[in-house]
């Protein structure tokens, strides 16, 4: 290991009970989405720590970005979602949560606490003129997990709010309770799914339960349509282009001889493509429109959320150079992350950006899964997460990786 990637390793561990204090704080104190006034209060003082750290508050809503600059060169973002879960906690912690009904469930107390990390570790590194160039900045963003009440999360508010401006490239990383400390998942391409929920009305006449010949019944109708839905990604979507269409709640009627007048479907849409992303959206209103041929009515409702997490190859390489740099030991999967969703997506539809799955179970043999109140991790990961992100900001702004081939577009919008 040469000097450079030894020193980024060292900086980082030697950050190790900062880490901790860091993370265990946070995870005591969560807070729900464009809620986190005391996290980013948190956040500020400490990055106002940092020599040269240029901080600004209130971008995105909660959100906060730092600065860097080592002098002229390219730039570089390193972005951590700080929000949490309506979950109550279930565990016996010492620093287990103190807000009632609300957890860091999904590892967003450990995101931040690795990013202040990387910008202790950064500004150690242009102390020591091993980075003497380029700019980075440490973006700490408010609401992934939800959206307001215009439908949006954390990211597109921070690119409006100028938090991409002059950016090339993005990293981010997520924590990985299904693969142990040492190893890590990464993948090119799209590695999470656009999002999109919907809300069908099934309309008839309804009735008397002992005359239903007398009206239309939306609860008849409901049948071929659960049929017509279901068979959308059974029958009309190739199985080789990852897909979910699921129905998660069904409401009708009042009581048991009254034949309601409408009938109340919502789900949500999960695929890679925005190809895929439009087809089924209109499979799913086609599947609806069944009820015309039984003199029923429908309306349909779609809400697009997040865009599906697309990570560049060569940022993705430039990552992977850094671990087996640094970790030679590691283990590495090289699989998508699943069809969940992770609103890191809007930004890489701006730059090139890659997310990686840092592996972070706990050794009591528990699997601890994202989003469930039992949600906890090893944090022997936080320093690797550090390492690995440093490591790969440092080689950027020293042009020592492969150079890109899609130009950032400088965070101009996004395409919702």
């Amino acid at each position: 290991m040469d000097m450079e990637g030894f020193v980024t390793k060292q900086l980082a561990e030697s950050l190790s009970d900062q880490l901790i204090e860091w993370r265990r704080h946070l995870h005591a104190y969560p807070e729900l989405s464009f809620q986190e006034f005391e996290t980013s209060k948190y956040l500020a003082a400490k990055l106002r720590e940092i020599d040269g750290m240029k901080v600004e508050t209130g971008i995105g809503k909660t959100g906060i970005v730092g600065t860097l600059s080592a002098g002229e060169g390219p730039c570089i973002a390193v972005r951590a979602d700080i929000d949490a879960l309506p979950i109550a906690e279930e565990s016996e912690l010492e620093y287990r949560s103190k807000n009632e009904g609300v957890m860091h469930a999904c590892g967003h107390d450990a995101h931040p606490s690795i990013v202040l990390g990387v910008a202790h570790t950064v500004c150690e590194l242009i102390k020591q003129k091993l980075i003497t160039k380029g700019t980075i900045k440490f973006i700490f963003q408010p609401a992934e997990e939800s959206t307001d009440e215009q439908g949006l999360s954390g990211a597109p508010y921070m690119i409006r709010d100028g938090a991409l401006e002059g950016v090339d490239a993005a990293l981010a990383l997520h924590m990985c309770p299904w693969l142990p400390v040492g190893s890590l998942q990464m993948n090119d391409g799209y590695s999470m799914a656009n999002v999109d929920v919907f809300e069908a009305k099934l309309k008839g006449t309804g009735g008397h339960g002992a005359y239903p010949q007398l009206g239309t019944d939306p609860v008849w109708m409901l049948g071929p349509v659960l049929q017509a839905i279901y068979g959308i990604v059974a029958r009309r979507v190739s199985p080789l282009d990852p897909t979910v269409l699921s129905i998660g709640q069904i409401h009708a009627g009042t009581a048991s001889n009254i034949i309601p007048t409408e009938v109340t479907i919502e789900g949500t849409m999960r695929s890679y493509s925005s190809e895929n992303r439009k087809f089924i959206a209109k499979e799913l209103e086609k599947a609806i429109s069944i009820v015309d041929v039984f003199e029923g009515s429908y309306d349909l409702t779609i809400t697009k959320g997040e865009p599906s997490l697309m990570n560049d190859p060569i940022v993705n390489s430039w990552l992977e150079e850094s671990v087996r740099y640094l970790y030679p030991e590691s283990t590495i999967v090289n699989e998508p992350f699943g069809l969940g969703g992770e609103d890191f997506g809007y930004m890489s539809q701006l730059v090139p950006s890659s997310m990686f799955f840092l592996g972070c179970a706990t050794s009591d043999g528990i699997q601890r899964d994202l989003h469930t109140p039992i949600f906890n991790l090893d944090e022997r990961c936080l320093p690797i997460g550090v390492s690995i992100l440093a490591e790969t900001v440092r080689r950027f702004v020293q042009e020592e990786v492969k150079p890109l081939t899609r130009k950032s577009n400088k965070g101009e919008g996004t395409n919702q």
